[in-house]
């Protein structure tokens, strides 16, 4: 009989990520608990501790794990024409083919607080939405456009991709689901200055229109019914 390995598994911050983010994906993030993610990586759940501190930073970096795939617009394929227009069905693309991949994941990404207070979910990243900012000015928008077309386009994205998610089985998360941690709310280690258009717009992006937004949502959806059915 061959002797027992007494080698202990490689750790690392990345490693622990990606298998937090498998277990979700697998067993929903109810099944997510540091002993639990420490039975998986072969290690007690204490060891786990050297690279994440506890519950808040664990979800955060799960986050930022699945949100990372999203491309910047000079990685994109926009055609011969691209426009704003063809940005945007592609941002809106990558976004649901990461829901659809995540499904579990995706109602984390859409109520974790983000790391500024202005940041609106799913478009969560300070690098997609300072590259949000510059296609659409480049394109003509002015900054107060620029700014709605955030909010809008990310409420819509909320909106249909948490039904989707809801539709794969996915539950909205409960705060208690991870019981190990007690790290504080995530904070962003990336400075603000270095994104000038996310600096510029800070202020614009801070103010609350939610209810401006939801009787003019209200309103189009309406207006939309009203054409379907006067046709």
């Amino acid at each position: 009989m061959a002797p027992r390995s007494t080698e202990r598994p490689t750790l690392t911050r990345e490693g622990i990520v990606e298998a937090a983010v498998a277990l979700i994906d697998h067993q929903g993030l109810g099944a997510l608990s540091m002993r639990r993610l420490g039975s998986e990586l072969g290690v007690e759940a204490m060891a786990l501790y050297r690279y994440v501190n506890g519950r808040e930073d664990l979800l955060e970096a799960v986050v930022e794990d699945v949100t990372s795939q999203v491309r910047l617009s000079d990685d994109m394929h926009l055609g011969p024409h691209g426009g704003w227009q063809a940005y945007l069905q592609e941002l809106a693309h990558q976004v649901r083919d990461l829901t659809f991949a995540h499904p579990q994941v995706f109602p984390l990404i859409a109520t974790r607080p983000p790391a500024a207070p202005w940041l609106r979910p799913p478009l969560r990243s300070l690098r997609v939405v300072e590259d949000f900012l510059q296609v659409l000015t480049a394109e003509g928008f002015s900054d107060d456009d620029a700014v709605a077309a955030y909010r809008t386009f990310t409420s819509f994205l909320i909106g249909q991709l948490l039904l989707a998610a809801a539709q794969r089985g996915a539950p909205m998360p409960a705060s208690e689901e991870i019981d190990e941690g007690n790290s504080a709310a995530p904070t962003s280690t990336e400075s603000i200055t270095e994104y000038p258009a996310i600096e510029r717009l800070k202020g614009r992006l801070a103010e609350d229109h939610s209810d401006a937004e939801f009787e003019r949502a209200l309103e189009e959806m309406l207006n939309r019914i009203d054409t379907r059915v006067s046709r």
